[in-house]
């Protein structure tokens, strides 16, 4: 597996080893041992969760605050996505930073989010059906996100604002400087 670093300190890319022949192709997703080796992080998942959204659905900025903290292992199993992260760990080098990066079932490549980022994506193909791992359990009362259009972070969400599909709870969410983090 490659692994490489992003901007946002312990966000990573990981492309997997992928063997192809006339039968289809075999991959190892996800190994706790090389995942540690690889990056340095040591998450423990204990959920899992799975999304399918038509193209120009846009889903986030979220994150979980406090001690129900996510960090979450993303990928696409079909179709592709423009996939965010924004550090919002107060104190960290990569404070205020966003990245951006295109998953898709062609390219198998993983997005690692460590605990303390805001995450969203969009569908840029007909429909994706988005996979991810999470190393904590999700709280209703725990929820928090940032508005996909701050202009503080200036995201090119690669489709047109008028052709993107926001549900209403994404659409109220705080711009950047009103957010609660913790």
């Amino acid at each position: 597996m490659e692994v490489k670093e992003t901007e946002i300190v312990g966000c990573f890319v990981l492309k997997p080893k992928v063997f192809k022949d006339e039968r289809g192709y075999f991959f190892e997703s996800f190994n706790q041992e090389s995942f540690e080796i690889l990056t340095g992080a040591k998450p423990f998942f204990v959920q899992d969760n799975q999304s399918f959204s038509t193209r120009g659905v846009l889903r986030g900025l979220h994150y979980q605050k406090g001690k129900y903290a996510q960090a979450k292992l993303v990928r696409v199993l079909d179709g592709e996505v423009l996939d965010v992260a924004v550090d919002l760990r107060e104190g960290s080098p990569s404070f205020g930073k966003v990245i951006s990066h295109r998953l898709s079932a062609a390219n198998n490549e993983q997005l690692f989010i460590p605990r303390g980022c805001a995450h969203g994506f969009v569908t840029l193909s007909d429909s994706a059906t988005f996979f991810y791992k999470c190393d904590n359990f999700y709280n209703k009362a725990s929820e928090g996100g940032v508005l996909y259009n701050d202009p503080t972070f200036n995201i090119d969400w690669l489709i047109p604002d008028a052709e993107l599909i926001i549900s209403e709870k994404d659409r109220e969410l705080p711009v950047f400087d009103k957010a609660v983090f913790h």
